[in-house]
């Protein structure tokens, strides 16, 4: 079951791009969130999605939120894939999809291929918008226009 409009996002902890423990309950409740679920890193579409992320970081800063991509690649992975395009912000490792399955991010081509969601969620951990779109070129903007509408 997909989360939607108006839940809570699940508590969940994994290891981010330098191999730490990031548990979400340290930022949750503190600002809003962009957590943006994307399914490979260095792949086209999602070095595209992350540098669109990257070039208007200062952007989704200035309007309080904290930007989190999640993918299943490992932490090393991300950490080469932050180090290549000089990504600042949070990058998790998905290991087994279980993030990804306690959101309800659905896959696609017949299941091969895992999905692209953001989700922006509000300071208080509720989800304000969903975006569900192979199309990695919409995902920024769209999650920037409803930060803006939060304000």
């Amino acid at each position: 079951m997909s989360l939607k409009v108006g839940d809570r996002i699940p508590e969940f902890e994994t290891t981010d791009a330098k191999g730490e423990v990031f548990t979400i309950n340290t930022v949750l409740g503190k600002k809003a969130l962009v957590i943006y679920f994307y399914p490979k890193d260095d792949t086209p579409g999602c070095t595209k999605e992350a540098c669109a992320f990257r070039d208007s970081y200062e952007d989704f800063l200035d309007l309080g939120a904290e930007v989190i991509g999640i993918s299943g690649d490992s932490s090393a992975s991300h950490e080469k894939f932050a180090a290549r395009y000089n990504l600042p912000f949070i990058l998790l490792a998905d290991k087994g999809n279980k993030i990804r399955k306690q959101f309800g991010v659905p896959t696609n081509l017949l299941g091969l291929l895992p999905g692209r969601v953001t989700y922006v969620v509000d300071n208080k951990g509720v989800i304000c918008s969903v975006f569900n779109s192979m199309n990695a070129a919409q995902h920024m903007p769209q999650a920037l226009e409803v930060l803006k509408a939060m304000k």
